[in-house]
């Protein structure tokens, strides 16, 4: 594992910031990456597993409309997921992943293809997609993880 988790830790608990995540393609990853370190009782507040479309919509909001138009992995779902887990926690910040890790995909919807979702108390969400390939699923969910992870460390900052 990369310093990213501590950093994001450190971090976060020097700005008393409570974090949450929802994830989809890592299915826990981002959470567990967090609290595999002593002390991140602190700031991290809940992570939501929500690897089906029904999951997406019943923990944290996700419109069944907004999945059946643009598709679980897109900007929209993540910004949902992100702006969901938030509202549905007590986090002040909250990351979203939602992905096609592979093996598999489309023309539209490769694998490799993650969309993610960043949402605050303190700034307007963001998203970003990044396109890593079809480098496996197990690299596609690591790269993930990491992305995720420097997405809240550079909020932080």
């Amino acid at each position: 594992m990369s310093d990213l988790a501590p950093r994001v830790i450190a971090e976060a608990k020097a700005r008393a910031i409570m974090i949450a995540t929802a994830e989809s393609c890592t299915a826990g990853l981002i959470a567990a990456a967090l609290t595999d370190l002593a002390g991140s009782s602190a700031v991290f507040e809940r992570g939501f597993v929500t690897y089906s479309n029904a999951a997406k919509t019943e923990m944290l909001g996700v419109p069944a409309e907004m999945i059946a138009r643009y598709g679980a992995v897109s900007e929209e779902v993540a910004r949902a997921m992100a702006t969901g887990a938030l509202r549905n926690s007590r986090a002040t910040l909250a990351v979203s992943v939602t992905g096609i890790a592979g093996p598999g995909g489309s023309e539209h919807k490769p694998e490799g293809r993650v969309c993610f979702g960043l949402a605050c108390d303190w700034a307007a969400p963001v998203t970003s997609t990044c396109e890593f390939g079809a480098i496996g699923r197990e690299l596609v969910r690591l790269h993930t993880r990491e992305h995720a992870l420097d997405l809240i460390l550079s909020a932080l900052k």
